[in-house]
């Protein structure tokens, strides 16, 4: 074989094996994009998966909630306006001046109940969600618990909120009940503070109580509830901050971040 023959070779051998590891290096990069690309769809498929239980998680409690809604205003509520009426059709001119007075009290106390269970009854339902802006809701909610006398709450809103998705408003709005039920029964609170604000596409909800507060990583009953903030805060695609610290209360921060109406 002369030197000429033998170049020639060379040269066809080198190109070959540029040719194979060019090869090698252009299938490992195409499996990388496809791995990449399928871990992308099982991702997807995962967080679909996550998402359409989390919404059946929602509809049912939503179902649940306007179910006890609706018997609250019509199993009790009927038992409560019947002993109302009784009460109201007792001789009081028969009985002395004390016991007279305590048949009016008691009226007064079921009138009041009723009252409050039709607020409750109403609040349950997600007919009101439905039929009220989101604003209207949280004063519904201040104006039940204010006349409580067990704790004040402040609202502050900024008149340029609005929410015209009810998926949305019904999250934040159960979102809130939550976090004053939860003080309300567990904090020893006796202000609440709400602040719901916009600053261009950014809502931004912030609830505030001055009560005890507790050490969250040691809580598990509070663990399971800062647990149903995150999962409805999910449905929505919003950010969620809650912290608490011991004799400084506890705090909840909901942001919906680029939303649209």
């Amino acid at each position: 074989m002369g030197e000429t023959s033998f170049k020639i070779m060379l040269i066809l051998f080198n190109i070959i094996f540029v040719a194979f590891v060019a090869g090698i290096v252009l299938f490992i990069f195409q499996y990388r994009i496809k791995k990449k690309e399928h871990n992308k769809q099982l991702q997807y498929k995962d967080e679909t998966h996550k998402k359409e239980l989390l919404k059946t998680q929602m509809e049912i409690q939503t179902n649940t909630m306007t179910h006890i809604g609706q018997e609250i205003h019509d199993s009790v509520g009927q038992k409560l306006t019947l002993a109302s009426l009784y009460l109201k059709q007792l001789p009081i001119a028969d009985f002395d001046q004390l016991q007279g007075n305590s048949i009016q009290s008691i009226n007064e106390i079921i009138d009041d109940s009723l009252e409050e269970l039709r607020e409750i009854s109403k609040s349950l339902t997600n007919n009101n969600i439905q039929n009220n802006d989101i604003i209207s809701l949280i004063e519904q909610l201040c104006a039940r618990i204010n006349n409580l006398n067990k704790c004040s709450i402040n609202f502050e809103y900024n008149k340029k909120v609005y929410l015209d998705t009810n998926a949305t408003k019904t999250v934040i709005f159960r979102i809130i009940q939550e976090f004053v039920q939860n003080s309300i029964k567990h904090s020893k609170c006796d202000l609440i503070t709400i602040n719901l604000d916009q600053n261009e596409n950014n809502i931004v909800l912030s609830l505030k109580d001055n009560g005890i507060g507790f050490n969250i990583n040691t809580s598990i009953e509070k663990g399971i509830g800062l647990k149903n903030f995150r999962k409805r805060a999910e449905l929505i695609k919003a950010k969620l901050e809650y912290t608490s610290e011991i004799e400084k209360g506890t705090q909840l921060t909901l942001e919906l971040v680029n939303y649209e109406s």
